[in-house]
């Protein structure tokens, strides 16, 4: 797939992802995409796959400009505000954090990691969390 090609469809995923979860990450688009199967993305959160970069399609390059992209696309069309998190690990034990890539270097690794959240969205969170404080405060 050419990078106008990886574009186009990573815009696409991203505004399918939006509708349906009200935030945009990469890991969603990828699997919206389908260039991260459900499987695989299963096995890299029970840590039975050592990064997410093993089981996807293509180079690290390629990665590095897709996540470039879609978050130059976010920020500047979409007008969406960058939120980091954490991605821990799933199953029994204790928790660790997941790496995105081979290396672990940390400005993909921030790339990967970051959501991107409507700034509605982010005020309508905040309030909801403000009034379950207030709740638990008064009970």
């Amino acid at each position: 797939m050419n990078r106008t090609d990886l574009i186009k469809k990573a815009r696409t995923a991203a505004d399918r992802v939006l509708q349906a979860k009200g935030y945009i990450s990469v890991v969603d688009v990828l699997l919206e995409m389908r260039r991260l199967s459900p499987e695989n993305y299963e096995a890299w959160r029970f840590r039975r796959v050592p990064h997410l970069e093993k089981v996807l399609p293509g180079s690290l390059d390629e990665h590095a400009f897709f996540c470039r992209e879609l978050q130059a696309y976010v920020r500047d069309e979409l007008k969406l505000k960058p939120s980091h998190t954490a991605y821990m690990s799933w199953g029994k034990g204790h928790r660790q954090p997941l790496r995105f890539t081979k290396f672990g270097q940390p400005h993909l690794e921030e790339l990967f990691s970051t959501h991107y959240v409507s700034l509605a969205t982010a005020a309508t969170k905040k309030e909801q969390r403000r009034d379950e404080l207030q709740t638990r405060l008064q009970a």
